[in-house]
């Protein structure tokens, strides 16, 4: 399109005012709850602006970004005060608009209170399309921003040109990931390693971290696990005019991965204490605190039964020190006093997940208490000393059932992956895994050599693994078990081959790896040869029909006689014993 063609519509668009805005939830995953809604700008449906990208690039090719920015900014908080959509909004804004000289400070706030909506309740989000020169004069324009009551957002983080300068230098409350780091993150551990640091800078610099772009199941739940708590994205909700308002609609699969022993784990810690209305006066709070001596924390709730605070004893105690401050706030609202920096937990939430939280809070007291959801109801308290115990007693049990060698999970373990594989009838297959030729290389080799190789087997077998699906176990010696629930099973069984016969090539010596072979004792004490180290599989394709037919001993019996047929065929093997059959 030619550029006299985009100016002419792009002053029509600004004449008119012909932009609508759409709204895509931001949704907070331990609250169960929306944080809020970012704004996105589009143009006239009929007109070759209608793209953000489009109209956005013209709009700076032409020297009117600023008067577009705040066009866009008008016609959403219209639209949000319109939709009476609650939590925080979001607006883009660039921070080169901010460095024109011609941008006026002070409109946003204008507009806000013509509308009715407080400047706390908005975020200025920066996304950066071009370099910044003067961080000086951005760092003195956001600071009219906070000193009004707006947070701030970065956006794009790790895609800008100095997005961690920005981060370094105007500390905003929100950072948001690219979505180039979520993009396929179950599967890329380098992206993993990405996140895990951005988390560990955002602890630091008490900024909390929203992931955008999140398009499939498997990248939320390995989001999830590593502690992201704000979450964005098409797998939730795509932008809309009217956007969705229950955070629950929008998250109908993230509890169903939860185990039961998670769940029950998460119940146990609730304490089902009563909680107070955010109009109940502070006197009566505290004649509460001093009725029971063991009271610790109240929740403080809406009409709605949500909550929108908590009292903590010592904090009350705190606010209270000065000279006849118990006389001026007796009759004043506990909303007044209570603190809303709290952290609020769905009881379908895991036990990791909680944990991850509760260390990823700079501010969160190991004495306080955290509150416990249900559907963004409340039910209860739960204690941060209770959440440390029982990871501790659950850490423990798991060490105490580990293989002493890999640390991996042993026989116990294993017992309850496949009981509870079985349970929930899922489809799966478990791969018995065994090292051809182990014991004589062990004997010419020694064992200290022998343990390197059983340590670079599970290695390798973590590395082929779906954490948020699979299971590797160690049965003992050169015995695995793996279990896969991914599609790509195939797939990662042939990798897993290669690996290891890659990784095994340092551990021979130079005339064995030149031979092929090596020659040792065999059972009967007499010299034999023996083929390089190899990989005999025994497969179990679990199906959920036949899982009413058999037991986890039975189940772990069927994998031990496919691993006997693979180590029937020389070298590498796979042999699959389907339970089809059993499910008629």
């Amino acid at each position: 399109m030619p550029v006299t063609e985009q100016a002419s519509a792009l002053g029509l668009i600004l004449a008119q005012g012909d932009l609508h805005s759409l709204f895509q939830p931001i949704v907070c995953l331990s609250e169960r709850r929306i944080l809020g809604y970012e704004a996105l700008s589009r143009g006239p449906s009929n007109s070759p602006l209608h793209s953000p990208l489009t109209l956005f690039a013209a709009a700076r090719h032409a020297g009117r970004l600023s008067e577009l920015e705040q066009l866009a900014r008008r016609t959403a908080c219209q639209a949000f005060r319109d939709l009476q959509l609650e939590g925080k909004l979001f607006l883009n804004v660039s921070p080169e608009s901010l460095l024109e000289p011609a941008h006026q400070p002070g409109r946003t706030l204008k507009l806000l209170q013509s509308l009715g909506i407080p400047p706390s309740q908005v975020v200025i989000e920066l996304t950066e399309q071009a370099p910044i020169d003067d961080y000086a004069l951005l760092q003195t324009a956001l600071h009219h921003y906070r000193a009004m009551g707006f947070s701030i957002a970065l956006d794009d983080l790790g895609a800008g040109y100095s997005s961690l300068r920005l981060w370094s230098e105007l500390r905003p409350d929100y950072v948001k990931i690219d979505r180039h780091f979520i993009d396929g993150i179950h599967q890329d551990a380098v992206k993993r390693e990405f996140v895990e640091s951005i988390l560990k800078m955002a602890k630091v610099s008490r900024a909390q971290v929203i992931a955008e772009g999140i398009e499939l199941i498997e990248e939320l739940s390995v989001l999830a696990e590593m502690g992201v708590d704000l979450v964005q994205g098409y797998l939730l909700a795509r932008p809309q005019e009217n956007p969705s308002r229950d955070a629950r609609a929008l998250l109908p699969r993230l509890g169903a991965a939860l185990s039961a022993e998670e769940e029950e784990a998460l119940a146990t810690l609730l304490i089902e204490q009563q909680a107070v209305d955010q109009e109940t006066t502070i006197g009566e709070v505290l004649e509460a605190f001093r009725l029971q001596a063991n009271l610790n924390s109240l929740a403080v709730l809406n009409g709605a039964r949500h909550p929108v605070g908590i009292v903590h004893r010592h904090s009350l105690s705190d606010a209270l020190l000065k000279p006849f401050a118990t006389d001026l706030f007796a009759r004043k609202p506990i909303s007044r006093l209570m603190g809303d920096d709290f952290l609020s937990v769905d009881l379908r939430q895991s036990l990791q997940q909680v944990s991850r939280l509760l260390t990823s809070r700079a501010r969160q007291r190991i004495e306080e208490d955290f509150i416990i959801t249900e559907d963004g109801e409340y039910r209860g308290l739960g204690r941060v000393i209770d959440v440390l115990k029982l990871i501790t007693e659950q850490k423990i049990q798991q060490a105490r059932h580990a293989n002493p060698l890999t640390l991996l999970p042993g026989n116990v373990p294993i017992q309850q992956c496949l009981s509870r594989l079985l349970q929930q009838e899922r489809e799966a297959v478990i791969c018995y895994v065994d090292i051809d030729s182990f014991k004589p290389f062990n004997d010419l080799y020694g064992y200290a050599r022998g343990d390197e190789v059983l340590l670079c087997l599970a290695q390798c077998l973590c590395e082929r693994v779906d954490p948020m699906r699979d299971f590797v176990g160690h049965i003992g010696g050169d015995d695995f078990l793996l279990v896969l629930g991914s599609a790509d099973w195939r797939l990662r069984l042939q990798q897993l081959l290669e690996d290891f016969q890659s990784q095994c090539r340092r551990f021979y010596r130079e005339e064995h790896l030149q031979a092929g072979c090596f020659v040792a004792h065999d059972r009967q004490g007499k010299r034999q040869e023996f083929p390089l180290l190899s990989l005999s599989i025994g497969i179990v394709h679990l199906r959920p029909e036949a899982c009413s037919r058999l037991d986890a001993t039975q189940l772990a019996d069927l994998a031990s006689e496919a691993k006997r047929m693979a180590k029937a065929v020389p070298g590498y093997s796979l042999e699959i014993i389907d339970t089809l059959p059993l499910a008629g």
